[in-house]
């Protein structure tokens, strides 16, 4: 598996693009913005990106959905919840001043245990409601694409729209911290972490 990190955007999103080393096809995470460098580093990877993946609605994870969408003909997953969140994008752009994404169109809703097939892995979706209504989760083997739900010692923000820290502490708790300790966690922002570090020393839900 190929895993690459590509820091977009002025909140420092992680994108990831996930390959597989035998089909070159890949999944893209989050393309929050700055689709160039997205593209460039895709190209240089000599991947075909298949799957567009969105751990949740908020505008700095989405803005350059459209322009990775046209120039791979990838399909767009998201969670069904935050889909009002999509909806209402340049709500959000105005908010926190951020680049005013696109209008595109979701090609498949996930639910829990989804499975999202790529070349020859697939990630098993986890729906974790909390820091966004719709948010996700995707896990292949002892790898985690948090999104903004788990962080390296700290955790998603609720006080936006639709989020819910009773929902958040849920979400971690019984799902998150049931996976492997070992389970490495790539999140939306920062630094990359494990499950058994932030069960022992994560403040907030530790």
């Amino acid at each position: 598996m190929i895993i690459e990190n590509v820091s977009v955007g002025p909140l420092d999103v992680n994108c990831y693009i996930v390959g597989c080393e035998s089909t070159r096809q890949a999944a893209i995470i989050d393309p929050g913005e700055d689709e160039e460098k997205i593209l460039e580093r895709l190209k240089a990877l000599n991947l075909n990106a298949t799957h567009i993946v969105l751990t949740h609605g908020h505008v700095d994870h989405i803005g350059a959905v459209p322009e990775i969408q046209q120039a791979t003909n990838a399909l767009i997953l998201m969670g069904q919840n935050d889909r009002l969140l999509v909806e209402n994008a340049v709500l959000q752009a105005e908010m926190f001043s951020l680049r005013v994404p696109g209008l595109f169109n979701v090609d498949q809703y996930l639910a829990d245990n989804d499975e999202i097939v790529v070349g020859s892995f697939s990630f098993k979706v986890i729906t974790t409601p909390g820091h966004s209504p719709g948010g996700i989760c995707l896990l292949y083997e002892r790898h985690l694409w948090a999104g903004d739900t788990l962080f390296f010692n700290s955790v998603g923000r609720t006080d936006l729209p639709g989020g819910s820290m009773e929902e958040l502490y849920s979400s971690i708790k019984n799902k998150l911290y049931l996976l492997h300790p070992e389970t490495i966690v790539y999140p939306g922002h920062g630094d990359y972490t494990t499950i058994g570090h932030e069960m022992k020393h994560n403040p907030y839900i530790s």
